[in-house]
């Protein structure tokens, strides 16, 4: 489903803009970091956020990367399936920071961090859709 342009360009850390659909049947758009695990996007989470609470509830959404005027030829939006899973020893979230952080910040928001229930959220894409 993911191509490799498509790939290609996830590999570079942007932030990204993930929706997911609330109980009230709107959506709920958030700022987040990201990163590839083969076929799937990756988010991070404590488990008690809204995100989390409407996967839970309603299992799709959809992720908008790139597409800024000034500082992208284009961007994507990709829609999917969406799945929670425990994030032991908070192992994804460590690489997921350190992608996006220095080290020592990495470490900071960690230790922060250290007795939060981190989740993650998995997006198995079914559309991929270039916009701008």
């Amino acid at each position: 489903m993911l191509g490799k342009e498509v790939r290609e360009f996830l590999r570079k850390p942007r932030v990204a803009r993930l929706a997911t659909i609330g109980s009230d049947g709107y959506p709920h758009v958030v700022p987040i970091y990201f990163m590839l695990d083969g076929n799937y996007i990756l988010f991070g989470s404590d488990r008690d956020n809204r995100k989390v609470r409407n996967a839970l509830t309603n299992p799709k959404g959809a992720v908008v990367v790139g597409g800024e005027p000034a500082t992208d030829e284009a961007g994507y939006m990709i829609q999917g399936d969406l799945s929670i899973e425990d994030d032991e020893d908070h192992f994804m979230a460590r690489r997921m920071l350190y992608r996006y952080e220095s080290k020592d910040e990495a470490e900071k928001t960690l230790a922060a961090w250290v007795n939060s229930d981190l989740v993650i959220i998995r997006l198995r894409p079914n559309f991929v859709i270039r916009v701008w």
